[in-house]
């Protein structure tokens, strides 16, 4: 079976952004784009990674005091280097879609950045695994006995 690279699977070019990119522009480009992880450049180096959920989190409640102006000027303070993840876990274009998945599952992550000679070349994603694997440029063995069983208990609540 031939091993495929991450580079032959990945998203290029990558959408990234700067440290002091706003919390609404961050939001914005990430709807817009229909993307869920942002790298964060300062210059041509990574220094941090952003996701859907960093936003989320970083968004006030709806439950607030505070007026719809007040809101707006805030959430405009609060910038990508305030909210972004600074330890990125990065895997090299070289690399194997099979070691990508293995450093996946065991940092807990649903994608990262593809460096090459320091340099951001592309990002790996779960959905870009999928994809691959839904395309037929993966191939997924199935073990002897690995069939998958009936669900032992109904799925669907009846109303």
């Amino acid at each position: 079976m031939r091993t495929i690279a991450i580079r032959d699977v990945m998203s290029s070019p990558v959408t990234a952004v700067s440290p002091t990119t706003s919390l609404p522009k961050l939001n914005a480009l990430m709807r817009e784009q229909h993307i869920r992880r942002l790298p964060v450049m300062s210059g041509n180096r990574l220094v941090g990674m952003i996701t859907f959920g960093d936003i989320r989190s970083a968004m006030p409640s709806d439950a607030t005091t505070l007026s719809v102006y007040e809101l707006a000027y805030l959430m405009e303070q609060v910038t990508a280097a305030e909210i972004m993840r600074g330890d990125v876990i990065t895997i090299s274009a070289d690399a194997s879609v099979a070691e990508a998945a293995q450093r996946m599952l065991e940092h807990k992550i649903s994608g990262m950045p593809v460096v090459e000679h320091g340099q951001l070349v592309g990002i790996i994603t779960e959905s870009d695994i999928f994809r691959a694997i839904s395309s037929g440029l993966i191939a997924v063995a199935e073990r002897p006995g690995s069939a998958v069983a009936a669900p032992s208990r109904q799925w669907r609540t009846r109303v």
